[in-house]
């Protein structure tokens, strides 16, 4: 299939990748990160939750955040949603779109939301009814579509039942999700050829983790599969607090580099994404898990060293 000129890339670092981290993390660090990805060009935010504090209290600042955002023309901020609470604080924030999220297996749902994958969708049904009401745009992740921590091998029919029925609850926008980066390229190949029989091309991302090196490897089996969607953070920050060993959600820099080798447009640019990639992590005192950022960075330094 030929390759999309253009791709669109929802950056999920401070909602995401944040989320996952043990270390307090303050609303000046947020509020500067999501500012600086708006100037680097990212055009959709994924910039808070609104969760409870108690499961998720790196998050406990979702409003203020939002509160002190930037918000320039053509920007869409997303917020995580688990029920109707989040929803109306969402609404209140001024968010622009509201993510649920279900899995694909019922052992990991258990574990991560404590009932089954019907009832998730029952319990998300007035989140979705109240956001097609309020006309926000409604998206969806689909975690662990690729390979579960507790069951293993996922079907790909339990992929296709599940964002059956997200499609049917109205979502804009359903992201197949590889929670604990075990998917393979001829794996994801597959389960978005079978996933778009039921849900259109056009509605469908890609987020994709790191944890065995196949991120951007599934990213391009994605773009032959007619995707055009993915989901990307900053410095590959993230990770899952369920899934012992996973690491960060792929790098928004290492997703760029490939698009731009490509030809594919991205409206991004990659040495604003460096400069920020660079700056969470000496925040977060790591280095980056992009391996262009760090690579691109290197070499600044390099080049630096022979002027001076």
């Amino acid at each position: 299939m030929k390759l999309p000129s253009r791709v669109l890339i929802t950056e999920v670092g401070p909602r995401d990748g944040l989320q996952n981290e043990k270390q307090p993390v303050s609303t000046d660090a947020k509020v500067e990160l999501c500012t600086r990805l708006l100037q680097a060009g990212v055009r959709q935010l994924e910039a808070t939750s609104f969760v409870s504090p108690k499961w998720v209290p790196q998050m406990a600042d979702a409003a203020e955040v939002m509160a002190r955002l930037p918000r320039p023309d053509g920007v869409a901020v997303s917020v995580l949603t688990p029920n109707m609470k989040g929803f109306e604080a969402a609404l209140a924030a001024g968010a622009d779109e509201v993510v649920i999220f279900a899995a694909a297996s019922e052992a990991f749902s258990m574990r991560n939301i404590n009932c089954s994958i019907a009832e998730s969708i029952e319990r998300f049904r007035p989140v979705a009814q109240a956001a097609i009401q309020h006309r926000l745009r409604l998206r969806a992740a689909l975690s662990v579509a690729f390979g579960c921590p507790y069951e293993g091998e996922v079907p790909v029919a339990a992929v296709v039942d599940v964002a059956s029925r997200l499609r049917d609850l109205g979502c804009d926008e359903i992201g197949i999700a590889d929670t604990i980066g075990v998917g393979t390229a001829a794996q994801v190949e597959r389960v978005f050829d079978a996933v778009a029989r039921e849900v259109p091309l056009d509605r469908l991302s890609g987020h994709f983790h790191d944890t065995y090196g196949q991120a951007i490897a599934n990213v391009v089996a994605s773009l032959q599969a007619g995707v055009f969607r993915f989901d990307s953070s900053i410095a590959g920050l993230g990770g899952c607090p369920y899934a012992k060993g996973a690491t960060g959600n792929v790098a928004t820099e290492d997703v760029v580099y490939l698009m731009h080798g490509l030809g594919i447009e991205t409206g991004l640019d990659l040495d604003a994404l460096v400069d920020t990639g660079q700056w969470i992590s000496r925040e977060l005192g790591r280095a980056s898990a992009s391996r262009a950022g760090n690579a691109i960075a290197a070499r600044r330094r390099a080049q630096a060293g022979a002027a001076a």
